[in-house]
């Protein structure tokens, strides 16, 4: 790759002009540029990809004067490189050589091997089994809007390629924030002079992003003469599929994907969760990111990756529609009632492969005989799951409505069956994925190469007996193909003119040679195997046409599959915990409930069990009349707790899951609103109080008479005085704006008094009680306010110094005392000694219980003096308390 000068102008070499010209088509990504057995990067790629892949940086040649930095990976491992640049954020175009060396020599001279990039891989775009979480969607998104300056209105198209599942909606752009957080998009895609705040977003070709080019791309790419049937889309939805599907269509250079027919989302269809509120609630992550410790994590018992990554789907977007939410209960409910049906149905699914993200592998033309062969073993399981579950009388709705899509596959599955070995490997490259007695002329040349492999082998112990060199072997390797090794100390005797053997190569300790009788021999096993290899290629590409020709059945079958999954996962979830179905009631008549008893958070509960502890249950009964519940009690008492798992236990209802507690009767909530806890957020400039003023003025704006909202500790950001007005302004308006139901914990006692004004607000509490000394968290909500705040008594659980302790206790009542004589919440303190002159006073007062306990010889007493020391400081301690 050194340049050469000519007239002080520095041009590239040949290689080097078109590995530039790669580049220059690749932008912003790393180009892989394949250089026989390894994948090359070179100037400031590698030096990205070399910080990120920890591998080493070294350099090859010259460009304009300078080295040209360089570093590789192998091609046969390439895979695990390319996921941990993904993962870092990376965008890597794939630079194959299109000609083999001989093809390009054929052109003449010494022509350059001509290469291409075939493949963008990004974070959207993935297929590749050992690229993806098996557990998770990987979801591509496309944003666009059409309605000029200032309009509201945002088209978004969403797609997971590794399986197909396809949708699109409009939405208002306020809205935009909520969606992604449902979606979780690994890549998102926008349009060129898109005015939107994503700032990991991909910048695309503004042209794509067409309604009126994206309605003939979609037609083309389903074969249809109308959208129609799809469902009515309008602009900014088909702008947005357009944008997608031309990223993808870039991406695989000009092979798409498998895209199942887009499904169309109308507004309202599930309940809106923001995603602060997903944050807080930890619906499919926590907060770290991390999936065990969420509700997902406590629900899930699927056994397969696509009944995990539904599951996930249904608990990010629980529905509106109470027919589907009924549906989804009947089957839970078969599944749950029948133990023995469940466990049969759970054993034959997880032995089941992943067959929707086999087919998307297949679909962009990264499909192996592996892939068939997941097809074939899924499908024909799938069929025995249909005659099984057929059987069964008074079927559940949704059970009927998925078992057609379970059958029909018998003829693919009989024709995979025949063609394929039991267990087809993933590569290609060698053969042997045909099964012997599939085709009488493969398996002529497979008998003819190994007839030749024979010979070679009986030519192999003539050359032994001929030499006299009893080491010598013939072997094989990818440069010098079928060759004669003996040691280099009886090499003398084959280096002769007359031996028959030609010297091919010296090693250190061994030579190679070769002879006309093994290059014949080599010759006729070379061509019987290269022919076997090409007829095993076309009966492959047969089995892969077959296969796509009925792609869309086959994914309806994998959708089937992973909802029977999810059912019997919930299934088995409520008879593992002893969870209830949820009964829904209509909200219009007599308003909107919640009714719940005997409630439990699921995460927080399997934390307990784990150690050995119960978790109390408790009520949350919300109607028309009790819509607004003001919870008070200590800090650590279980109010975020409380309000969290009454938030979870709408989302599991309404998801089609039992749900954790003695009984739950609700209403729908279309919009579900969380603000507990908030922590700054720097990186846009807000602090902990802005964050929990911006989410409480969002609730303010759009909780409805159909919502739920729970709330903590709004208003305790600021001055006391600030905060006890804000939260009292918002509890009035929630009550008498929004009228919604609400869970309203506080710290400000003095919102109690709101009761005597607000017909629809009751007051409650944590129960705690303080005995000897110690505070006893009873977790238990009841009736009435707390009777104080024990915030001095949980400082001791927490540790604090008793010096500071007593300190606090002394402020507090003076502060106390001054409030009841002047109102004023720091009168009082004007003649409190300062902190340091307390502790002063403290550790100068003689401590007898102290004292007699620091002279008690503890090794030196015997059992009666030990007794009278126990009276004696039990004395002490009686005299000290007052008592």
């Amino acid at each position: 790759m050194r340049a050469s000068k000519d007239n002080n102008t520095s041009q590239p070499t040949p290689m080097m002009a078109q590995y530039l010209a790669l580049k220059a088509e690749a932008q912003d990504c790393l180009l892989f540029y394949r250089m026989g057995d390894f994948f090359e990067l070179f100037f400031d790629d590698a030096k990205a990809a070399a910080a990120t892949l920890d591998i080493a940086l070294t350099s090859r040649g010259e460009h304009d004067g300078a080295p040209i930095p360089m570093c590789g990976v192998p091609v046969h491992s390439a895979e695990s490189y390319l996921a941990r640049l993904i993962k870092a954020g990376h965008r890597v175009a794939i630079a194959e050589q299109t000609e083999t060396p001989a093809e390009a020599k054929a052109r003449g001279g010494k022509a350059l091997v001509a290469r291409a990039i075939v493949r963008y891989v990004t974070a959207g775009t993935l297929t590749e089994e050992t690229l993806l979480d098996a557990r998770r969607d990987n979801m591509l998104a496309a944003l666009a809007s059409v309605g000029g300056e200032g309009s509201d209105e945002i088209g978004l198209a969403a797609a997971d390629i590794s399986t197909g599942r396809f949708e699109t909606m409009t939405l208002r752009a306020a809205d935009l924030p909520a969606e992604l957080a449902r979606l979780r998009p690994s890549e998102t895609v926008v349009p060129e002079g898109m005015a939107i705040d994503l700032p990991d977003a991909h910048v695309f070709d503004r042209s794509a992003f067409s309604s009126s080019r994206a309605e003939a791309a979609l037609k083309r790419l389903f074969g249809v003469a109308t959208l129609d049937g799809f469902g009515q889309f309008d602009r900014t939805e088909l702008a947005a599929m357009g944008g997608l599907i031309g990223y993808l269509d870039h991406a695989g250079k000009g092979r798409l994907p498998f895209l199942a027919p887009p499904l169309r989302k109308a507004r309202g269809a599930h309940v809106a969760i923001d995603a602060a509120t997903r944050e807080s609630l930890e619906i499919i992550a926590t907060m770290a990111g991390a999936r065990a410790g969420s509700l997902l994590g406590a629900v899930d018992r699927t056994v397969t990756g696509a009944g995990a990554r539904l599951l996930a789907q249904d608990l990010a977007a629980p529905l509106m529609d109470q027919g589907v939410i009924e549906a989804r209960l009947g089957l839970v409910q078969l599944f749950h009632d029948d133990g023995t049906l469940r466990d049969q149905l759970r054993a034959a699914l997880r032995a089941l492969p992943d067959i929707g993200r086999a087919l998307g592998r297949i679909a962009v033309g990264r499909g192996s005989p592996r892939d068939l062969g997941q097809l074939r073993d899924g499908l024909g399981e799938a069929r025995l799951l249909r005659e099984r579950l057929g059987r069964l009388a008074d079927q559940p709705m949704l059970l009927a409505q998925l078992l057609p899509a379970l059958d029909g596959h018998g003829a693919l599955v009989d024709a995979l069956s025949r063609a394929l070995v039991p267990s087809p490997p993933t590569e290609t490259a060698n053969g042997g994925y045909i099964v012997d007695g599939y085709d009488p002329a493969l398996d002529d040349l497979r008998r003819m190469a190994g007839d030749g492999r024979r010979a070679i082998a009986a030519l192999e112990a003539k050359y032994r007996e001929q030499t006299g060199i009893a080491s010598l072997m013939i072997r094989h390797n990818g440069v010098l193909g079928y060759h004669v090794e003996v040691p280099a100390r009886a090499a003398d005797a084959l280096m002769q003119p007359d031996s028959g053997f030609t010297h091919r190569q010296t090693l250190a300790g061994a030579v190679r040679f070769n002879s006309i009788d093994l290059h014949e021999e080599a010759g006729r096993v070379a061509q019987a195997g290269a022919h076997a290899l090409v007829a095993e290629a076309a009966h492959l590409e047969e089995l892969m046409a077959a296969v796509l020709a009925r792609k869309a059945d086959i994914a309806r079958a994998a959708d089937a599959l992973a909802r029977l999954d999810v059912a019997a996962a919930l299934a088995e979830r409520a008879a593992e915990g002893g969870w209830q179905r949820p009964h829904f009631v209509a909200g219009d008549g007599a308003g909107p409930c919640l009714d719940i008893i005997g409630g439990r958070h699921p995460v927080v509960e399997d934390a307990l069990r784990r150690e050995g502890q119960p978790f109390v249950a408790n009520d949350c009964r919300l109607h028309e009349g009790d819509r607004l519940w003001l919870v008070t009690g200590p800090n650590m008492g279980g109010k975020s707790t409380f309000l969290r798992q009454n938030a979870l236990i709408v989302i599991l209802a309404q998801a089609g899951a039992f749900v954790p507690a003695q009984s739950a009767t609700l209403s729908l909530v279309d919009r579900l609103f969380s603000r507990v806890g908030a922590s700054d957020n720097l990186a846009r400039g807000r602090s902990t109080f802005m964050v929990e003023m911006v989410e409480t003025a969002a609730i303010l704006a759009q909780a409805t008479q159909h919502s739920f909202v729970i709330l903590d500790e709004v208003g305790r950001g600021t001055s006391t005085y600030d905060g006890l007005a804000l939260a009292w302004a918002v509890v009035e308006a929630v009550h008498e704006v929004n009228r919604c139901r609400c869970l309203f914990a506080t710290h400000y006692h003095e919102l109690t008094r709101l009761a005597e004004t607000l017909p629809s607000l009751s007051l409650h509490n944590v129960r705690a009680r303080e005995w000897k000394g110690d505070l006893v968290l009873l977790h238990e909500v009841a009736e009435g306010p707390a009777d104080r705040s024990y915030g001095l008594a949980v400082a001791r659980l927490a540790g604090l110094p008793p010096a500071v302790l007593k300190r606090a206790k002394d402020v507090l009542a003076r502060l106390e005392a001054g409030k009841a004589k002047t109102g004023g919440i720091a009168a009082g303190l004007d003649d409190l000694p300062l902190f340091a002159a307390a502790a002063a006073q403290e550790e100068a007062a003689a401590d007898p219980l102290r004292e007699a306990i620091d002279a008690i010889d503890a090794d030196a007493l015997s059992p009666r003096e030990a007794l009278d020391h126990i009276y004696r400081l039990k004395q002490l301690a009686a005299v000290r308390d007052g008592d």
